[in-house]
């Protein structure tokens, strides 16, 4: 590769440069670009979006939106077990709605990089040293030099030792869309989010589906009634649950794949998809060249501004680690750039909210029992089943629950858990309220939209406030 003249001349020269396009960099280059930087951005896939677009989030979460519709899924409480909007459903019929979904948030993400003057340019990027990089594409080798440098490459699925993928009996999480037929019975290896959001998902679909994970628990950030609940609805969705076991070996041939657990059980099914975690994709970054260094897993470690050990290069988004959700990585973005260019920014990760798109879907904002009780906070709990509500009866969800915890003594709200239909959308209210300290009383004294799911949190501080009563001095009856 030829090297760039010193001088800088030849060079894109940018007040920022942005490694990734998925919603971590999106967000950090357009907030550059809103301060009047300039700014660009390389995607070294043929369209711009990342894995969130092409692979993760909206393929998987749009996969989801077709397999509750075209299954009647969520009508099943009025109309019964067997009732469907199609029969016969095929993965050409859920991949139709992917395509559409994701043509149009390429779209819109073009548009917007556009509308910010924001730089695209084609290709991988490496590091040539901590402020210059060459970027490689179709079109033959640019190079940049930035004053600051965001990597925001994402992560690719971990390899586990033992077995690969096959892309047609074996797959990882990425090979999903790439599916020509529904498997009838499939194993998943590996219960994290993504693991057990398709596991949930095709075992609504019918597929008879097995779960494999190594830890005795799941989702161990997630308040722990609202797991079991899960983990209840999808045996009740004929999941099979293989907690604290590991595989050993993975014979495949077309149609069948074979898994060995260690403890010597066999598993055979038409599929298997291994979602044993991610590695941050910072192997072709060369990041010696730039004075950095990544972990095991790939991932660059950073300061509560998202600085690298290099000041002027930030890491944002999956790269960096949990939580790996779009949302927070958008939120990371925004910090980077707010504070490379000296603008003061305010966030509050304590009340960053968490979306799981399982079947049921969960949500979760502030604190979970198991954290306040390890903090000896004294709390108390309110609760509303949506069965009790208007409005889960109209939609048929007789799964649903909200959860809110309050300190008994300050009557705050201390955390809001759920399970059920709209749930990532209901705990915006919930998160809107921890924002603003709220208490008790505000849920106790609104009145919400009836028949709403929004009820709920009515109906769950007034459970709490029949078990604390109310506040010093007061009487009030409801």
């Amino acid at each position: 590769m030829p090297t760039p003249p010193d001088n800088g001349s030849g060079l894109l020269q940018f007040d920022m440069f942005v490694i990734g396009t998925g919603p971590a960099g999106q967000r950090a280059a357009v907030q550059a670009a809103k301060l009047g930087k300039r700014v660009g951005i390389c995607e070294r896939r043929d369209v711009v979006g990342g894995v969130c677009i092409n692979t993760g989030t909206i393929p998987s979460k749009t996969f989801r939106e077709a397999v509750l519709y075209l299954t009647g899924f969520r009508q099943r409480g009025i109309y019964g077990s067997s009732f469907t909007v199609k029969e016969n459903i095929s993965m050409a019929d859920l991949l139709f709605r992917c395509s559409y979904v994701i043509e149009r948030e390429i779209d819109v993400i073009k548009h917007q990089m556009r509308r910010n003057r924001v730089q695209v340019v084609d290709g991988e990027a490496r590091f040539l040293d901590p402020h210059r990089l060459a970027v490689t594409g179709r079109q033959g080798t640019v190079y940049v030099q930035a004053d600051n440098v965001v990597v925001a490459v994402g992560t690719t699925p971990a390899q586990p030792s033992g077995f690969e993928a096959d892309g047609n009996t074996v797959i990882d999480s990425d090979g999903i869309l790439g599916l020509s037929e529904i498997p009838r019975t499939m194993t998943i290896v590996g219960a994290g989010v993504v693991g057990i959001e398709y596991a949930s998902i095709f075992a609504a679909l019918g597929s008879g589906v097995t779960i494999v994970e190594k830890r005795e628990d799941l989702l161990n950030f997630v308040d722990r009634e609202i797991v079991e609940a899960l983990i209840y609805h999808m045996r009740n969705l004929d999941c099979i649950f293989r907690l604290g076991e590991e595989v050993e070996e993975v014979r495949s041939s077309p149609g069948q794949a074979v898994a060995t657990l260690k403890s010597g059980k066999t598993i055979v099914s038409e599929l298997l998809l291994y979602s044993t975690g991610r590695v941050g994709a910072t192997a072709a970054l060369d990041l010696p060249a730039a004075g950095l260094s990544a972990n095991e897993r790939g991932r660059l470690a950073v300061d509560e501004h998202y600085r690298t050990a290099q000041p002027h290069i930030y890491a944002v988004g999956d790269v960096v680690g949990f939580p790996s959700l779009a949302s927070t990585s958008m939120e990371q973005g925004r910090i980077a750039a707010c504070h490379a260019f000296g603008i003061e920014y305010n966030s509050s990760p304590d009340h960053f909210p968490y979306g799981i798109y399982t079947v049921p879907e969960l949500s979760m904002v502030g604190k979970t029992e198991q954290e306040l009780t390890a903090a000896a906070v004294p709390y108390e709990v309110g609760l509303a089943r949506y069965r009790e509500i208007a409005r889960g009866n109209i939609l048929g969800d007789d799964t649903g629950m909200l959860k809110l915890l309050f300190h008994r003594e300050t009557r705050r709200l201390l955390g809001v858990h759920i399970i059920g239909a709209e749930a990532t959308e209901l705990v915006h209210i919930g998160q809107a309220v921890l924002a603003f300290e709220g208490t008790l009383e505000y849920f106790v004294n609104t009145v919400f939209n009836y028949p709403t799911l929004a009820e709920c949190y009515k109906v769950a501080a007034l459970d709490c406030y029949n078990k604390i009563g109310p506040p010093p001095g007061e009487t009030l009856a409801h």
